[in-house]
Order: structure tokens, then sequence, then C-alpha cells
């Protein structure tokens, strides 16, 4: 599998000419990253998770590209587009399917607390085809579960770097990447990574930054 990650929380993954795309949201360069798309993954209905105007538009350009999302966002794409609406799914933890010739599993079930202020909405974790964990706004451990390759959230409104680090000891998956940094600048992702980079290693996980657009072979 090739994994290519964009700006923030957007990943594409390709596999036998077929391709995935994760949470492709309104900090991410929505264009290169569905363009061709085969399936579109959405873990919450936050906007730096889905540019709904993208989403619907690549839905529109290719009448065959499903899109797994939760219930409430699976709703809101069809309010808005009823024309898609065949090819909107809901997704939910517990739930396993297959899309565009990828398995995937959904864990978690709700987004990670931000304030007791703010209501908390549902965040389903996509791992795709055994290997790769998308987490979207969550530190779910998925349980029973050998993850190759975790994405993790590296910082975040409702995260420290402790429970980040806490996350990817848990999980102990050989390999790591960063998503969620858009709202870091370089300073702050360095320090931040060294930390997970330095206390993953000591437990087997070979954590590395990937810069937007870079792509790495799984």
């Amino acid at each position: 599998m090739l994994l290519t990650k964009y700006t923030h929380a957007c990943v594409r993954i390709e596999k036998e000419g077929r391709v995935v795309v994760l949470d492709p949201g309104t900090f991410s360069e929505t264009d290169l990253a569905l363009a061709g798309a085969d399936a579109i993954l959405i873990t919450h209905e936050h906007a730096d998770h889905i540019d709904q105007d993208a989403v619907l538009a690549a839905l529109a350009a290719n009448p065959g590209t499903p899109v797994h999302a939760p219930a409430v966002v699976a709703d809101a794409l069809r309010a808005a587009a009823p024309q898609t609406s065949g090819q909107v799914h809901s997704a939910a933890a517990g739930d396993t399917f297959t899309t565009a010739g990828f398995t995937i599993r959904c864990f978690g079930g709700q987004h990670a607390l931000i304030h007791p202020s703010i209501p908390v909405v549902a965040n389903v974790g996509f791992l795709v085809d055994d290997a790769v964990y998308h987490p979207g706004d969550s530190l779910i451990v998925p349980p029973g579960v050998q993850v190759d390759t975790l994405l993790v959230p590296v910082h975040a409104p409702w995260s420290k770097v402790a429970e980040v680090v806490d996350f990817v000891v848990s999980v102990r998956a050989p390999r790591a990447f960063q998503i969620h940094d858009g709202l870091l600048n370089e300073t702050g992702l360095g320090f931040t990574e060294s930390h997970i980079a330095r206390v993953g290693a000591e437990h087997g996980t070979d954590f590395r930054h990937l810069a937007p657009g870079e792509s790495v072979e799984l």
C-alpha cells in the first residue's frame, strides 16, 4: 500500500489501483487527496475532518464513489445533496465492511472530550485492511488488534502530550506517522514529536514525520 499524508488529518491510501481517502477536511488539500478516490471515510463532523462541499463534489463527479461516516455526518450529506444518498453509508463502532477493495473495521464511537461545556460528538476510528489505523479525534486503542501503521493525532484542543505518548505506547504499532498537526508551528511540532518518537522507540514504535504531500510505501 502507498500512504500519502496531506495537511492536518487527511490521508490517502492506494492499493492495486484503488484509492481510499480518510478525513478530507478544510485544512487539507482536498482537490489532490480526493482526485480519483474510490471510497471516502469520515471519522466525524468537524470541518477540519470533512470539507462537505469537496466531498459532495467528489460524489457528484463519480457516482460510484461511496462515503462512510457516522450517522450524523451521513444524514447531513444526504440532506445537502439527496441525489447522492445512495452513495452515503452510516458507520459505527463495531462495524466491519468492504469498500473499494479495502476491508474496514470501526472502533471507538465518540470524540475525545474538549470541555464539559462542549457536547461530545460521534467519532469512528477506521482500521484499513487490518493494517493502518486512523483514530480520528480520539485516542481509542483498538482491542485485540495488532496495528501495523498508526496515525497519531499529535496535537488537539482535547489532548496533551502525555496522553498522546501513552496512546502510542498502548497501541505498540511497529510504525507510526503524525496526523492532526495543523495547529502547531514548526517549533511546537518538533517539541511534541520528539517526545513521541523517543518514548515510542522504547516500546518498539518507529515514529516518523511526514510532510504534506509526502508518500510512503507500507
